[in-house]
């Protein structure tokens, strides 16, 4: 079985990681900014309205809800965006791994090696 890696690889594959870490940094940033923003916007029309009406009980159950549900929609969108975004960085390098290693390999030894690997084809 074949488990020589090449040196470099390790190398090749860390300024993806690096990449991968900016972008989602910037993303939490910025959607904290805009989520931000919407609860400022709405905590200032409470007020407005509550200035202008009066009334504070009711208006007040009605403005937890929209700031709840946008904190929780801004909560649920970055970690179901971060887990993809680690699923396809992986999922990148796992491929790159996979046409290194085929390339390193070569066609005389492809099929012993992945019946070694993966074992017998059934058909």
């Amino acid at each position: 079985m074949v488990t020589d890696k090449p040196p470099t690889l390790d190398a090749m594959l860390a300024p993806d990681d690096r990449t991968a870490a900016q972008a989602d940094a910037a993303r939490w940033r910025y959607g904290f900014y805009v989520v931000l923003t919407g609860i400022i916007a709405v905590i200032v029309a409470f007020a407005a309205t509550v200035f202008a009406t009066g009334e504070s009980a009711a208006l007040f159950a009605g403005v937890a809800g929209v700031i709840g549900t946008i904190i929780g929609a801004y909560f649920g969108v970055q970690a179901g965006q971060s887990g993809k975004a680690r699923v396809e960085a992986e999922l990148g390098r796992t491929q790159e791994l996979v046409v290194r290693l085929a390339a390193y390999v070569g066609t005389e030894n492809a099929p012993r090696v992945i019946d070694e690997v993966l074992g017998k084809r059934r058909s």
